[in-house]
């Protein structure tokens, strides 16, 4: 779950998810009709 950086609201599905190496996973959502990505470190 990520919070819209326009808005302030909670979107729960991710549109896309990807690996970018063993210790970084990238979840790009939408909202607002625009896309922001949320970083994780594994």
């Amino acid at each position: 779950m990520a919070k819209c950086p326009n808005c302030g609201s909670e979107v729960s599905k991710p549109i896309k998810e990807w690996d970018v190496g063993p210790k970084l996973h990238v979840e790009m959502y939408r909202c607002c009709g625009k896309n922001f990505r949320e970083f994780i470190t594994k």
